[in-house]
């Protein structure tokens, strides 16, 4: 039985001033967008270390990391979904359902982690039914073999940061990121490719390592939770055992259609690579280039939406309608200021963007060069609407709605998106440019019908307060 005693002690109200507002969404959201930055950076570390064992080993790495990716994103969704129940309890002041809420958002992911394995096991298969070179299939099952029991500290790590944020402690996220990035950094170096005395391990090397850093963040946040009075009191680990089915069918309910969404948005950009293959050797390449600094940039309204999640779960939990419009429109501003800043740069300064990823001194180099010009403008543009849906979904999740803008997000992405961008790109031949153009306008449907979903549940929840008055 959870503790009897009263611990109900609201979070502090909001400051409903809008500079007191814009200064609580950068303080929460400048350590998220550092944290997606750093484990941007560890995915883009661990490519280019095993990317000098040659071009078989660094295919095996791109397989074996999408493969873990796509269920780690899936997975994602389970732990999303814990940060408005979190937030939300937090603003109530509610400590026994923050502690439930954690608790079961936990064995939710441990459950999942566990119905995984059979996928794991037989990744080889599945690499192979899917049409992959033997030999390159082997390679990858090599490392998924060991790097699946990486999946499940940050699934934990994940559910755990909830907590943190929620108290606007999130520079904590970023720190423990950052070391993570560091430690991976260091001992893939030394483990991949055998330095300091020690056998170079290859892929294996850098499964271990993955394993060893997904466990050490986990270990570090724990450790956080566990010595600070402000996080120590909500006993997390304490009758760990005991299951809470309410709250652990609402992590379900709620985190199932989060990952569908995830997974429909991340499968969409993954079929775009495979048109743009049926393009050419050379448009895949710009693709390549174009997306990469669309991913960077997505990194900033990730973490803001994020931030967003939790201070309207905040002020949601609490009751403050004016406090949930105004973190909203705070969000909104921020993120297209920085959108707007973004694209500008894009479209100034293409083939400078382009030329980082790409040895300028290749024969193919002035091809490519010419063709991701134009793609990188249009990922300006890309940026600010991809990032306004994410901030409208964020806002959304804040506020335990995910099934209906599940469904508009798989309208927005597919039957719109993906159509447009096959139509653009063939029957009207307009190539590669088309299936940029056609994600775009995807996009775009998406971020408008979320925020139409968003302004219309303020409109109803405010008239709801005043009738109640």
């Amino acid at each position: 039985m959870d503790t009897p005693i009263d611990l109900r002690k609201p979070a502090p109200k909001a400051d409903n001033r809008w500079s007191a507002h814009v200064r609580a969404t950068l303080a929460l959201g400048i350590p998220l967008i550092g944290a997606q930055l750093a484990q941007l950076g560890i995915n883009t570390t661990d490519v280019m270390i095993v990317g000098r064992l040659g071009p078989e080993h660094l295919g095996a790495m791109v397989l074996a990391g999408q493969f873990l990716f796509t269920i780690l994103v899936f997975g994602s969704g389970f732990s999303i979904a814990v940060i408005p129940m979190v937030a939300q309890a937090y603003g109530r002041g509610d400590v026994v359902s923050v502690r439930r809420s954690l608790r079961m958002g936990l064995w939710v992911v441990i459950a999942f982690w566990l119905l995984m394995l059979p996928a794991f096991f037989n990744s080889e298969r599945i690499l192979l039914a899917a049409g992959q070179k033997p030999e390159v299939a082997a390679l990858a099952h090599s490392y998924i073999v060991i790097g699946q029991f990486a999946v499940l500290p940050a699934l934990l790590y994940n559910v755990i940061r909830a907590l943190v944020s929620a108290i606007g402690k999130a520079a904590v996220i970023l720190n423990v990121t950052i070391a993570m990035l560091v430690l991976n950094a260091i001992f893939a170096y030394v483990l991949v490719l055998g330095h300091f005395g020690l056998p170079a391990m290859g892929l294996r090397g850098a499964a271990i390592v993955s394993v060893a850093v997904q466990t050490a963040g986990l270990f570090f946040i724990i450790a956080y939770v566990q010595s600070r009075p402000e996080t120590r009191r909500y006993e997390l680990f304490v009758r760990f055992w005991r299951p809470d089915w309410k709250a652990f069918l609402e992590v379900i309910r709620l985190g199932l259609p989060i990952s569908v969404t995830i997974l429909a948005e991340v499968s969409l950009f993954t079929m775009a690579s495979l048109l743009m293959g049926r393009i050419g050797t050379i448009e895949l390449a710009a693709h390549g280039i174009a997306l990469q600094w669309a991913s960077i940039a997505f990194m900033i309204p990730l973490g803001l939406s994020q931030a967003a999640t939790v201070r309207v779960g905040v002020a949601h939990g609490q009751g403050d309608h004016l406090a949930v419009v105004r973190a909203a429109v705070s969000v909104f501003v921020i993120a297209c200021a920085i959108s707007a800043v973004g694209g500008l740069l894009f479209a100034v300064m293409p083939g400078f963007f382009a030329s980082w990823f790409l040895d300028t001194h290749s024969a193919e180099a002035p091809e490519v060069l010419a063709y991701a010009g134009p793609l990188i403008i249009i990922a300006g543009l890309f940026q600010l609407v991809d990032g306004l849906q994410a901030i409208a979904n964020g806002l959304l999740r804040g506020l335990k709605d995910a099934r209906v803008p599940m469904i508009m997000a798989l309208v927005a992405y597919w039957p719109i998106g993906f159509f447009l961008a096959w139509l653009l790109a063939f029957p009207l031949g307009l190539g590669g440019i088309g299936i940029w153009l056609g994600f775009l306008i995807g996009l775009l449907a998406a971020a408008v019908m979320l925020c139409a979903r968003f302004y219309l549940l303020m409109q109803r929840e405010g008239r709801g307060q005043l009738a109640s008055l």
